[in-house]
């Protein structure tokens, strides 16, 4: 058989090459880096939303009393431990007298003997006073001499100013026995509110200063989280805002409960804004002082407008928005954005309009020359 001739050859690898190059080209633009980009899309639609804050807080509790001795002294028992109930008016733990009882009994000695004196001094004034007046009368029916009713009256300013001052004792020696009195009731701790014993810093036997903490107790209808809420979406958070709050501790339904009050004051380094949220309900049993808890706050409902995923929203040169479908080509779209919610949608003010197809998610990072494929799924992106 002759050899093809040299014509004959290359038109036969030509033919041989052809399909392999246009398989080479569609793999290329298939499967290749030249192959579009798998895309996720969505069409922009006019919403009402209902935005909602989330944040981070502790359980506290608004009033609580920290009752300690009002001198130092020892810690002589203690009635409560922590987690008990206590009521108003009760003996939670009682100081070391040491002598107080002893100058206790000797004030009501002393108390005792100026009222005897006081007693006394009274019965001579009497009398001083009864014979003065007599003398008067002598004098006056000329048997005496007025030297004489002088002396008298002389003895009973000595007997008034003897039972002023034998009554001013009285008064210093039972205020001083008051004041003693006091200081020994004082010596007992005592609930001042109905609540629960949070702390217990001390045991019997030791030692305390004027003022220190002893016993905390808590008011349990007094719980609240202090929560912290980032700045930059706290736009329209106030007081009587419903919340829900998730105790770390607790699965189940929310408990739902308010923004008690919004503090003056914010968290410059965090950027954070400060809330104090309260229960409608408060939770049972009665969770840990300290604890953590998730609090979702709803903010007013805001008018209708579009809204976009925040999936969508990209930067591009310094500026924020949207790749948009227009006629199967890309357009990067810049947008204003207003306030968003805890689903992921967030307003669109201006650079869009409702019935827009924009990209959500995409397989690679887009370009305005990017080709696409619109899929249902992206494997890995959130549905």
């Amino acid at each position: 058989m002759s050899p093809l001739p040299l014509k004959g050859r290359t038109l036969a690898i030509a033919a041989a090459l052809v399909p392999l190059l246009a398989l080479f080209i569609y793999v290329a633009l298939r499967s290749g880096p030249l192959a579009p980009v798998s895309v996720t899309v969505a069409t922009v639609e006019a919403r009402a939303l209902s935005p909602e804050l989330f944040g981070i807080g502790t359980v506290e509790s608004r009033r609580s009393y920290r009752v300690g001795p009002v001198a130092a002294g020892r810690v002589r028992r203690l009635l409560v431990d922590v987690g008990d109930r206590v009521t108003a008016g009760q003996v939670m733990g009682e100081m070391d007298p040491v002598d107080l009882d002893a100058r206790l009994r000797s004030l009501e000695a002393s108390l005792g003997r100026s009222r005897a004196s006081a007693s006394d001094a009274e019965a001579k004034q009497r009398y001083a006073h009864a014979e003065a007046g007599r003398y008067e009368q002598l004098l006056a029916a000329r048997s005496t001499s007025e030297e004489i009713l002088a002396a008298k009256r002389q003895a009973l300013q000595a007997a008034n100013d003897a039972l002023a001052i034998a009554r001013a004792d009285v008064v210093r020696a039972a205020a001083e026995r008051d004041a003693l009195v006091a200081q020994r009731a004082n010596l007992r701790l005592v609930a001042p509110v109905d609540g629960l014993v949070a702390a217990r810093e001390v045991d019997p036997g030791s030692t305390v200063g004027a003022g220190q903490m002893v016993i905390e107790v808590v008011e349990p209808a007094s719980l609240w989280v202090h929560v912290r809420f980032d700045q930059g979406s706290a736009s329209g958070l106030r007081a009587g805002l419903p919340a829900h709050v998730v105790l770390r501790s607790r699965t189940g339904a929310p408990l739902p409960g308010s923004v008690l009050r919004v503090e003056p004051r914010a968290d410059a380094v965090t950027e954070e804004m400060l809330a104090k949220v309260g229960f409608d309900t408060m939770p049972g049993p009665f969770p840990a002082i300290g604890e953590l808890a998730e609090v979702t706050v709803s903010l007013s409902a805001l008018p209708e407008l579009p809204v976009v995923p925040n999936a969508a929203v990209h930067r591009v040169d310094g500026e924020s928005g949207v790749w948009r479908i227009v006629d199967g080509d890309l357009r990067f779209t810049p947008v204003r954005l207003g306030a968003a919610d805890l689903e992921g949608l967030v307003q669109v003010l201006e650079g869009l309009s409702v019935g827009d197809r924009i990209v959500v998610y995409s397989a690679r990072s887009l370009g305005a020359r990017s080709r696409i494929d619109v899929v249902d799924r992206i494997p890995g992106a959130p549905r």
